[in-house]
C-alpha cells in the first residue's frame, strides 16, 4: 500500500487489532444468522507525511450506507458544542443573511439548526439517508452526496461558494484525503475559513485511545501532518484550538494561501510541540500495542471475576469506539448480556461481532446489575450524570485509558 497523500509505500505498522466488522454495521435478528464480513483493522504511519491511515480493505460506499447509525443529536454534550461554536464563529466572522455557510458531513443538522434559526443561509452535505432526512425533516437544505472535488466545482460554478466551510469529524473519514481538501479549496470564497476538527493523533498515542480506530476512520491526523497536505494545496492553517471532544481535539481555521488573514502564533506553537513529542519519528509511534494488550487484559479479568463473584455487569453506549474494544478483546454476551443506548435507531439491534443486544435506557429502571461498564468514555460524565439522575444506583466503570470505578 503507498500513503494516501504522498504515495510513498507504506511499511510501518502502528497498531493491529485483528479482524472485526464495520464498528456501525449494527445487526438485526434476522443477520444474526447470515454471515457476518470481517475486515481486517490494521493501522499504518508514513515515514515521509507522517499521515497515519488505516490499511485499505474497504470502500467509503460500503460503510456509509442507507442504515449508518450514528445521530450527533443524540449527546446533549455535543449538542452544546455545536452551539458554542456557531455563537463563537458567527462572531469572528461576522456571519450575515448575506452569508454562506456550508457543513460536509452534515449528519442530521445538529449544528446547522443554529445557522438555520438566525437566517443564515447554511447547506449540508451528507452522505448517509437516515441522518441527511433527519436534516431536511427541521428544514435544512441537504444535498445527499458524498463531498469531494467535483462536487465543489460544481456549487462553485453554480455561485455557492462558502464563506464558511465546516467538517466536524469528517476529515478522518474521507478514503481520498487529497481530493477532498482540493474540494475545500474550490469551494471556499477568496476571504473565506475552513474550520475542522478531528480527534488527535497525539491524545491516541499517550493515552492508549486505540478504541478510537475503526474502519470509518481512514486517517489519524497530527497538526503538522494536517498543515502538510493543506500547504501542498495552496490552503494556510492560521489558527488552531485544543478541544476536550472526543479525547481531545484539534480545531483548525484555514484560509486561501494568499489570503489577507494573519496566522497567529497558536499554530507554530502546537507544531512545535508536536515535533518535541516526536510526532516526525517511528520510535514515537512504537511501543503502544503492548499498553493496548495490557487495556484488553485488564478488562477481560475484569468482567471474568465478577461473573465468577455473580455479580452482573452491563454496559451503556453502543458507540464504534465501544465496537473496537469489544471485538479486540473477544467479550460476547457471555461476559456482557446488554448495552442500552438512548439511539432509538439503534434500540433492537445487535453489536458487530459481539452480538449483544442493543436495549432502551428506560429498561435499566427495571434490571439489576452492579456495574456500569461505560464504552464512550469521551462523554462519561455526561452519561453517568444522566444515569444517577434516572434513579440507577450502580458502580461505574472505563476501561480507556485504563481500567477505573469512576
Amino acid at each position: 500500500m503507498n500513503c494516501r497523500h504522498c504515495g510513498e509505500e507504506l511499511g510501518h505498522v502502528f497498531l493491529d487489532l485483528g479482524f472485526t466488522p464495520p464498528s456501525n454495521a449494527y445487526l438485526t435478528d434476522k443477520q444474526l444468522s447470515e454471515l457476518e464480513v470481517y475486515i481486517p483493522l490494521k493501522v499504518l504511519v508514513c515515514d515521509v507525511c507522517w499521515l497515519v491511515q488505516t490499511k485499505d480493505y474497504s470502500q467509503a460506499n460500503e460503510l456509509f450506507t442507507e442504515s449508518y447509525a450514528y445521530f450527533s443529536s443524540t449527546s446533549s454534550s455535543w449538542l452544546k458544542h455545536a452551539e458554542n461554536y456557531y455563537k463563537m464563529i458567527t462572531e469572528k466572522l461576522q456571519l450575515d443573511i448575506k452569508s454562506l455557510v456550508v457543513e460536509i458531513a452534515s449528519n442530521d443538522g445538529y449544528l446547522l439548526k443554529n445557522f438555520l434559526n438566525h437566517k443564515i443561509n447554511c447547506l449540508g452535505i451528507e452522505p448517509t439517508k437516515s441522518t441527511a432526512d433527519a436534516a431536511r425533516n427541521i428544514g435544512i437544505p441537504v444535498l445527499q452526496k458524498f463531498f469531494n472535488e467535483e462536487l465543489a466545482c460544481e456549487l462553485a460554478e453554480q455561485g455557492k461558494q462558502a464563506d464558511l466551510i465546516i467538517g466536524n469529524n469528517v476529515y478522518a473519514h474521507v478514503p481520498d484525503i487529497n481530493d477532498f481538501t482540493r474540494g475545500l479549496r474550490q469551494l471556499l470564497k477568496p476571504e473565506g475559513t475552513i474550520t475542522l476538527e478531528f480527534p488527535h493523533v497525539m491524545r491516541l498515542i499517550d493515552l492508549c485511545q486505540f478504541d478510537t480506530v475503526y474502519h470509518e476512520h481512514f486517517s489519524y491526523l497530527s497538526l503538522t501532518t494536517v498543515n502538510t497536505i493543506f500547504s501542498r494545496f495552496d490552503l494556510r492553517i492560521y489558527n488552531v484550538e485544543k478541544l476536550t471532544t472526543h479525547g481531545g481535539s484539534l480545531r483548525i481555521f484555514a484560509c486561501h494561501k494568499n489570503a489577507s488573514i494573519v496566522t497567529q502564533e497558536s499554530v507554530v506553537k502546537l507544531m512545535i510541540s508536536e515535533q518535541e513529542k516526536g510526532i516526525k519519528s517511528l520510535a514515537y509511534y512504537q511501543g503502544l500495542r503492548k499498553k493496548v494488550e495490557r487495556i484488553k487484559n485488564d478488562l477481560l479479568l475484569f468482567l471474568i471475576d465478577k461473573k465468577n463473584k455473580n455479580e452482573k455487569i452491563v454496559a451503556y453506549g453502543a458507540a464504534a469506539k465501544g465496537n473496537t474494544l469489544l471485538n479486540y478483546a473477544g467479550i460476547k454476551s457471555d461476559l456482557l448480556p446488554v448495552v442500552y443506548d438512548a439511539a432509538e435507531f439503534k434500540q433492537g439491534k445487535y453489536l458487530p461481532g459481539s452480538h449483544i443486544e442493543i436495549q432502551a435506557p428506560n429498561r435499566m429502571l427495571t434490571s439489576c446489575f452492579d456495574y456500569v461498564l461505560i464504552l464512550p468514555w469521551n462523554i462519561k460524565d455526561e452519561i453517568k450524570q444522566q444515569l444517577e439522575s434516572s434513579g440507577i444506583e450502580a458502580c461505574f466503570v472505563t476501561a480507556i485509558p485504563h481500567l477505573e470505578i469512576i
